[in-house]
C-alpha cells in the first residue's frame, strides 16, 4: 500500500508541471508529456531487458499444459475478487457463476490447476474494481502510463489498489498475493509476444497502445458487448482479447 500511495503522490506532483505538446492534445491524456517518457522507459528499458526476456524464457522452458495450469490456478485463486466485484456491480448471476467456478475448480479441479468449470458451461467472468467504479458512474479520469505497470487511468489505478492489495487480504497472505501478481505479469507478457508486430509496425506505438487500452476498458465494462463505435485504424480484436 505504501508503494502505491507514493506512486499516486508522485503522479499528482508531476501533474502540476506536465504540459501537453501543441497539436498532440487528447482530452483523455492530459499528462501526455509525462506519460510518453514513462512509456519509452517501460518499453526500452524494463520490457527490453527484464520483462520480455523473462517471458521468452518462461515460454521456452515451460510446457504449454503447465502454463495453462498456472493460468487456471491464478484465475481460480482470485475468483473471490470476481465474486465481490460482481456483487458490487449488481450482477448476482455473474457472482453465482464465479462462486460455482471456485467451488468446482478448487475441488474437482485440484486447487484450480484444471479448469473443470468451463467444461461444465461455467465460463470465467472477470470482474474488477475498476469496472465496479465504472458501473457506479465514475469516469475513466486521466490516462496514466505507470512505471513498470503500463497503461491505466486514475479510476483503474484506484481499482487495481483495491483488487491487488485490499480484497486479496481476505483470502491470501501477502507472499501469496505477490506470487500471484508475478505469475500473472509474466504470463500476460508472454501472451502478447505473438502480437508484438502490431505495436512495432504502428505509426505511433504510444497512441496505438492507448487506443487499444481504452477499447479494452469499454469491452470489459460492457461485458463484451460495448456500444458500436468506429474502431481505430489497425484495430485488432485478437490483440484486444489477449490483453
Amino acid at each position: 500500500m505504501l508503494r502505491q500511495s507514493l506512486l499516486i503522490i508522485g503522479l499528482l506532483v508531476l501533474a502540476g508541471c506536465a504540459q501537453v505538446p501543441e497539436g498532440k492534445i487528447d482530452e483523455r491524456d492530459p499528462l501526455q508529456s509525462f506519460n510518453r517518457p514513462v512509456y519509452d522507459f517501460n518499453m526500452d528499458v524494463l520490457d527490453a531487458y527484464i520483462l520480455r526476456p523473462a517471458a521468452v524464457g518462461y515460454v521456452a522452458i515451460t510446457p504449454a499444459p503447465v502454463r495453462r495450469s498456472v493460468v487456471n490456478f491464478t484465475d481460480n485463486i482470485t475468483a473471490p475478487t470476481d465474486v465481490i466485484n460482481a456483487t458490487f456491480q449488481g450482477k448476482p448471476g455473474n457472482a453465482g457463476v464465479s462462486i460455482a467456478r471456485f467451488l468446482v475448480n478448487s475441488t474437482v479441479g485440484v486447487l484450480g490447476l484444471f479448469d473443470v468449470a468451463t467444461s461444465l458451461g461455467l465460463n470465467i467472468v472477470d470482474e474488477d474494481f475498476g469496472q465496479t467504479l465504472g458501473v457506479w458512474g465514475i469516469g475513466d479520469g486521466a490516462y496514466l502510463m505507470l512505471p513498470g505497470m503500463g497503461p491505466s487511468t486514475t479510476r483503474n489505478l484506484a481499482g487495481d489498489i483495491v483488487d491487488n492489495f485490499v480484497l486479496p487480504e481476505i483470502t491470501l497472505t501477502t507472499p501469496q498475493t505477490v506470487l500471484v501478481f508475478a505469475l500473472k505479469a509474466v504470463e500476460a507478457r508472454a501472451s502478447l509476444i505473438p502480437q508484438e508486430s502490431l505495436l512495432n509496425e504502428s505509426l505511433d506505438p504510444y497512441i496505438f497502445m492507448k487506443d487499444i487500452y481504452f477499447q479494452r476498458q469499454l469491452y470489459e465494462l460492457h461485458d463484451g458487448n460495448p456500444p458500436i463505435e468506429k474502431e481505430p485504424e489497425n484495430f485488432d480484436e485478437d490483440f484486444l482479447e489477449s490483453l
